[in-house]
């Protein structure tokens, strides 16, 4: 006979009857262990089989995020030589930070900012987006796509998505041009190019600008060219979660030497020369040439910047992998649709986005997310459509206008993805995963 406990942490414990005396019982700690019975091996793989969410034992001990940063001793010694020298901002590791994202997209030229958002603000601002004008985005995105078209007081008009890889439909945005609209921006969501060809020809019949929102997709290919060079303008973020870090982070590409002159006054409070300019000509003199903003990046996350971009082609590589690794054990699961890369693309992966088929579910997306977290799988959503904001609502906007992209975020759950993910951390979510869609999956479905 044997006595199985299961601990607060999930894990599954077993002792022999004869040598369970009360010593070895007090090692057992009685507020972490939460059920103790007497049962035969049969049992275990019923509760192993059930749910976290009723009771039983979660796929893993402690949970899985869905993303994270990964900072090794390299990283740290960069970090430490700025803090050991005497630029702490606007110094050398910011032009050599500008230099390695330049080298490894093809842009001619890349100007570092404070944040992913700083980056799509002053993408627009380089154009003169101002009151008045309409700039199309995609329904879903993160925010930051569309508030920093409010930022220039322009009007955000939202455009439905393409069913398959989730981004901005050409055909919408055609739907969407009025004598008012002067910008796309164009995002890749979840690291996969969007239709770059076909927007960039409507831009051209138009005159429009088309702005770039690679904060998903360093990395990514669209028939064979780099994203950062498919658009006018593209913004990159460096937040934790992204391909490489910087802290927080994010940069502007162009392949126009105005541009980018406007980007490095616009980040610098509108000055017209920095100051190693000034230095360089021993004058105290500027001149505030527009209302720019403190967009600055320091040195020290540069430095970190540089760094992990050493590091960027085995990273991409590792989240291509695990991409591979879930398709192949999820592709034959009825419950849900696995993302896949469109022709001519190549996926940076940032997010991996699975979408349920609820009509062979018995339950709803709510549901099957809280028994994915119960098993310690960090699952997220990405992205509640951008029109249903409080804030938006405020503005006018309302739910019913983009119908892809409302039917297709009730079905989104993100599954974890990162370079630092195990073989075994693979093998616990699509564990998870199974586990889940086996028991909610409709018995009436064939």
């Amino acid at each position: 006979m044997q006595f199985w406990f299961v601990s607060r942490g999930g894990e599954l414990g077993i002792f022999d009857d004869e040598a369970l005396t009360l010593d070895k019982l007090e090692t057992i700690n009685p507020v972490t262990a939460i059920a103790m019975k007497q049962m035969d091996t049969s049992n275990k793989s019923q509760l192993e089989n059930q749910l976290a969410i009723e009771g039983g034992v979660p796929v893993r001990r402690t949970l899985l995020p869905y993303g994270k940063q990964l900072i090794d001793d390299e990283d740290r010694k960069a970090v430490d030589s700025v803090l050991r020298g005497d630029w702490l901002t606007t110094g050398p590791h910011v032009k050599a930070f500008e230099d390695a994202i330049t080298d490894f997209t093809g842009a001619k030229h890349g100007v570092a900012v404070s944040t992913g958002t700083a980056a799509l603000h002053a993408a627009l601002h380089s154009v003169d987006i101002a009151p008045g004008d309409e700039v199309i985005v995609p329904a879903i995105s993160f925010v930051a796509t569309s508030n920093c078209v409010l930022y220039m007081g322009a009007k955000p008009v939202f455009a439905d998505l393409q069913k398959e890889a989730l981004n901005i439909s050409p055909e919408e945005i055609q739907k969407k041009i009025t004598p008012r609209t002067r910008a796309i921006v164009a995002v890749d969501f979840a690291g996969h190019p969007c239709d770059h060809d076909a927007i960039r020809a409507i831009a051209k019949q138009h005159s429009l600008t088309v702005v770039s929102d690679a904060a998903h997709s360093l990395g990514a290919t669209y028939k064979g060219r780099n994203v950062g060079v498919l658009q006018d303008l593209t913004a990159l973020s460096f937040h934790p979660v992204k391909h490489i870090t910087t802290g927080e982070g994010g940069m502007v590409l162009s392949d126009d030497i105005e541009i980018d002159k406007r980007l490095r006054s616009f980040r610098h409070h509108g000055i017209d020369l920095d100051f190693h300019k000034r230095n360089h000509g021993q004058t105290w003199q500027y001149d505030v040439v527009t209302l720019g903003f403190n967009y600055r990046i320091p040195d020290i996350n540069c430095a970190l910047g540089t760094a992990q971009m050493q590091k960027l082609p085995g990273w991409l590589k590792r989240r291509r992998e695990i991409a591979a690794a879930y398709a192949k054990a999820l592709s034959d699961l009825d419950t849900i649709d696995v993302p896949t890369e469109q022709s001519g693309c190549e996926s940076a992966w940032h997010l991996y986005v699975v979408r349920l088929n609820l009509d062979r579910l018995t339950v709803g997306r709510k549901e099957f997310f809280a028994a994915l977290r119960a098993e310690n799988i960090g699952v997220n959503v990405h992205y509640i459509p951008i029109p249903w904001m409080s804030y938006y609502h405020s503005l006018g906007y309302r739910p019913g206008d983009w119908p892809v992209a409302e039917a297709e975020y009730e079905r989104m759950i993100s599954l974890p993805i990162f370079p630092a993910m195990t073989d075994q951390d693979v093998d616990d979510v699509v564990a998870a995963v199974k586990k889940v869609s086996n028991a909610y999956r409709s018995r009436t479905n064939p």
